[in-house]
């Protein structure tokens, strides 16, 4: 019999009002989504109540806006496989398409990253092109992102996205498609003409305001424990505010950069009012959870159900061994 933990309904309630609450400081907002806009397997798993389209039906709460999908065109050209529906990422961007415009949602402009004259790259902009979509190279910046001089002049030559609403959506076939670097390039060409833009991620996962060691968060390292994702407590949050929250490796180490960019761009010493990237994350899930035993429970679940899965992946030959070590550290975690 199914038991229920979270609350899709309250979650999304509270998830809402706090984009607007963003959204009312700038006059446009670039709202970066990482994972799948239509499908989230991982946390309907953890969090037994999330339904697998929340984000769908969060999405149709917010009113117009428009919707950027980047895609990087090396993965493109590596013919990188994804780990969701094990498709390429030319084949996953066009279901991705595909599934957002049967959501009821249009995309705006297909943005292809990096782009340095990949034959993949083209034909995929051929195609989508074709079925009357808009497309845009963006290209490589050399140095991105520590030449900082070189990055800016890189964001003003890059092709301007024409757009009509206060609230951009911005999503893309996996992590690495450029998303940051895409709102980043808009943010600095309309601060440019005294337009006052702002950034935020949508985040699920870690839940910052759950304990480090609580089994939901786990379950998030054990997720990701082929990228090598841990989470720790935000060092920036600790220093700015001395309090303890939860954030991850990837997302503290590129909190840095994108400061020192924005701080550029803004010439602010905290763009768009973020003293940590917790601070830049919209992420209201805790307030879903009506039963925490339960989503304990279905978090543990998951984490073994993850190693199992890795370590059917590593016998055919398709994982690291560092994955299983990595895993077995989880373990250790919640045993």
């Amino acid at each position: 019999m199914f038991k229920k933990g979270f609350d899709y309904e309250k979650y999304i309630y509270a998830q809402k009002a706090e984009v607007f609450k963003r959204l009312n400081r700038f006059d446009r907002l670039y709202l970066e989504f990482g994972g799948k806009l239509y499908y989230d397997g991982h946390a309907s798993r953890v969090l037994p109540g999330y339904k697998k389209n929340t984000k769908i039906k969060l999405l149709k709460e917010l009113g117009d806006f428009d919707l950027i999908y980047c895609v990087n065109s090396k993965e493109l050209a590596y013919k990188r496989v994804s780990n969701d529906f094990n498709l390429t990422y030319f084949k996953q961007t066009i279901k991705d398409i595909k599934e957002i415009e049967k959501a009821g949602f249009k995309v705006s402009y297909v943005i292809i990253t990096r782009y340095e004259g990949e034959q993949e790259a083209r034909d995929l902009k051929r195609k989508l092109e074709k079925k009357g979509r808009r497309v845009l190279f963006h290209f490589e910046i050399k140095d991105y992102p520590s030449d900082l001089e070189k990055v800016l002049k890189g964001y003003s030559e890059q092709p301007f996205v024409h757009l009509k609403h206060k609230l951009v959506i911005v999503t893309g076939a996996a992590g690495g498609s450029g998303k940051m670097a895409v709102c980043l390039s808009q943010i600095y060409n309309e601060s440019r003409s005294g337009m006052k833009t702002g950034f935020a991620k949508f985040e699920t996962f870690p839940i910052w305001n759950l304990p480090l060691s609580h089994p939901i968060n786990i379950a998030y390292e054990a997720a990701t424990a082929d990228l090598g994702d841990k989470n720790m407590f935000d060092p920036y949050h600790l220093k700015a505010y001395k309090k303890k929250v939860v954030n991850y490796n990837r997302d503290i180490e590129n909190f840095a950069i994108l400061q020192k960019i924005a701080q550029k761009i803004t010439d602010k010493k905290y763009p768009f009012g973020y003293k940590s990237p917790t601070d830049m994350g919209i992420n209201m899930a805790s307030t879903g959870i009506i039963n925490d035993e339960i989503c304990r429970k279905a978090a543990i679940k998951e984490i073994h159900k993850r190693y199992k899965t890795y370590l059917k992946e590593y016998a055919k030959g398709r994982e690291k061994i560092e994955t299983i070590e990595r895993m077995k550290k989880i373990l250790k975690k919640i045993s």
